[in-house]
C-alpha cells in the first residue's frame, strides 16, 4: 500500500503531481518514544501517517511539556516542514506515542506542489487552520478551565483512543500532556480515587465511573 491511499487529496492531484510525490516520498518507521521532528532544529518534510500515533507538543524554557495535538492514521503534519512557513515563530516537537509508520514528502517537493496546485495550497491552509484551532482551544482550556476538569476530559479522551477503561499511562506522562507537574497530577488522581471515579495501581489508571468524569469535564 503506497502513499496514494493515505494522502487525503490524492484524487485532486494531476498525474504529474502524483508521480512527483511517489518518486520523492519515502516510508519510515519509528519506535514509541522516538523524536521525529525537533522543532526549529530540523525541517524533515511533510509527514503522512500510515499507522501508529504521534503527538505534537511544545516545550517551555524550564523543560515542561504540553501536548498541542495528536496525529493518527492518514493525518498530515506540516510543522515538520516548518522552514517553508517562515512566519511560524513557535517550535513544535513531534514524538511517536506508539510504534509508527509514515511517509516523508521532502519540503522542496511539497512547497513546489503548493505553488502550482490550488488544491494542495487550500489543503495546507485547511490543516494550518485546524491546528490554529487546536492551539486556541488549548489556550481556552488552560485559561478558563480548572485542572480537575481538564484532567477528567483527558482521561475520557485517552480511554476513547485506547478503547479501554484501563489506561497504562504514568502520572508524569499525563503531566507532559497537560503542562502540569507530576505531583499535581498525582494529587488530583488521588482525589478522583477518593470520589470513586478511578482506581489507581502502579502504572495504571482504571476508570470506574465514566459518567462522573464526563459530568466533571463538561461543567
Amino acid at each position: 500500500m503506497d502513499i496514494s491511499n493515505h494522502f487525503p487529496i490524492w484524487n485532486k492531484l494531476t498525474p504529474s503531481q502524483q508521480n512527483s510525490i511517489l518518486a520523492a516520498s519515502r516510508l519510515h518507521s519509528a519506535q514509541k518514544g522516538t523524536i521525529i521532528h525537533n522543532g526549529s532544529l530540523d525541517c524533515i518534510g511533510v509527514l503522512v501517517i500510515k499507522s501508529g500515533q504521534m503527538r505534537a507538543y511544545s516545550l517551555s524554557d524550564d523543560g515542561r511539556e504540553i501536548t498541542i495535538y495528536r496525529l493518527f492514521d492518514m493525518d498530515v503534519c506540516l510543522f515538520s516542514a516548518s522552514c517553508m512557513m517562515p512566519d511560524v515563530q513557535f517550535d513544535i516537537i513531534v514524538e511517536a506515542e506508539k510504534d509508527c509508520e509514515f511517509w516523508i514528502i521532502p519540503t522542496p517537493v511539497f512547497k513546489s506542489l503548493m505553488d502550482e496546485s490550488a488544491a494542495v495550497a487550500n489543503f495546507a491552509i485547511q490543516i494550518m487552520a485546524s491546528r490554529f484551532s487546536d492551539v486556541m482551544w488549548l489556550m481556552e482550556q488552560i485559561m478558563w478551565k480548572s485542572f480537575d476538569k481538564r484532567l477528567a476530559a483527558f482521561l475520557i479522551e485517552e480511554s476513547n483512543i485506547e478503547d479501554s477503561d484501563i489506561l497504562k499511562i504514568t502520572h508524569e506522562k499525563i503531566g507532559n500532556h497537560l503542562g502540569n507537574p507530576r505531583e499535581v497530577v498525582t494529587r488530583m488522581l488521588r482525589y478522583f480515587q477518593s470520589e470513586e471515579m478511578v482506581r489507581l495501581t502502579r502504572g495504571t489508571i482504571e476508570i470506574i465511573d465514566r459518567e462522573a468524569l464526563e459530568k466533571l469535564s463538561d461543567r
